[in-house]
């Protein structure tokens, strides 16, 4: 898939909102939209999926299928990070994360997407004018910037999985219950 080049919001999405696929699912359909953002994520990241989702079960082929389509749908999504850039990082609460944040910097991302906001304090993206989100925030903002898009992806999602919007919503519950509640108080669910 190819971004429009007029699409300047960016998002770093973090493999905690990667691994769980309802997040991942949305999070990647609304990339689809040029209106919306556009994702990056480090190799590191990947790697890091890659480890997660075979440490809860996933096979080893559904894996490899999955990186692999997020990175043929997404290629310019993946951002190769210096040791060395990940070196000059600040310190961070969990500094495995340096290449998140390392990641954001060389794609001048507006906004991190991460479950772990703990490990990415408010003080410590200022300097390299970047902000975290939960996902929750995130997929709100999207929302109300642009609802119809929005829940054509959540209906386009479901359909994929022959499921309906509500049961989308359900699945999303936890990581975004905010964006959730919005969709269903909007839509009189």
């Amino acid at each position: 898939m190819i971004l429009a080049p007029d699409n300047e919001y960016s998002a770093v999405l973090d493999t905690c909102v990667l691994a769980p696929m309802p997040l991942c699912d949305l999070l990647l359909r609304c990339a689809e939209e040029p209106a919306l953002y556009r994702p990056f994520w480090s190799e590191e990241t990947l790697v890091e999926l890659r480890r997660t989702l075979l440490k809860f079960g996933m096979t080893e082929e559904k894996t490899n299928y999955r990186i692999r389509t997020m990175q043929r749908e997404f290629p310019e999504a993946s951002v190769v990070v210096s040791q060395q850039l990940v070196r000059a990082i600040a310190e961070l609460p969990d500094p495995s994360d340096r290449h998140v944040v390392a990641a954001a910097i060389l794609a001048k991302a507006d906004v991190i997407v991460t479950g772990n906001l703990k490990h990415f304090p408010k003080e410590m993206p200022a300097p390299y004018h970047l902000l975290a989100q939960s996902p929750d925030e995130f997929l709100q903002h999207q929302y109300h910037l642009n609802p119809v898009v929005m829940l054509e992806k959540l209906d386009n999602q479901a359909s994929a999985i022959g499921r309906s919007r509500q049961d989308i919503l359900v699945k999303l519950e936890v990581p975004a219950p905010l964006f959730a509640k919005a969709v269903r108080e909007r839509q009189g669910l």
